[in-house]
């Protein structure tokens, strides 16, 4: 068991010892320009991702106001109603 162990130990050290000899500038640079376009986009994405927060929360802001005026208009509502009500029942008392 200890046999195996260490020859695994001997394998794995040499395939990362032969990986990392084997890797040139060129593949490098590729990797850098890849991380560079993909920063572009990850802030492109943040950028986008604000717009979004903030069309929400005026979204919300004209949502909130649309729902008090209902409430307003509702209450008005109620009011003339009952007033119609009052007005309709002092005419049928005379």
């Amino acid at each position: 068991m200890i046999k195996v162990i260490k020859v695994s130990a001997i394998v794995i050290t040499a395939a990362l010892a032969t990986g990392c000899s084997n890797t040139s500038p060129s593949a490098i640079s590729d990797l850098q320009s890849q991380i560079d376009t993909l920063n572009t986009s990850v802030s492109s994405a943040s950028a986008d991702s604000a717009k979004a927060v903030a069309a929400a929360a005026s979204a919300e802001a004209r949502a909130s106001a649309a729902e008090a005026a209902a409430n307003r208009a509702a209450q008005f509502s109620q009011d003339t109603n009952s007033k119609l009500d009052r007005m309709f029942k002092k005419s049928m008392m005379k």
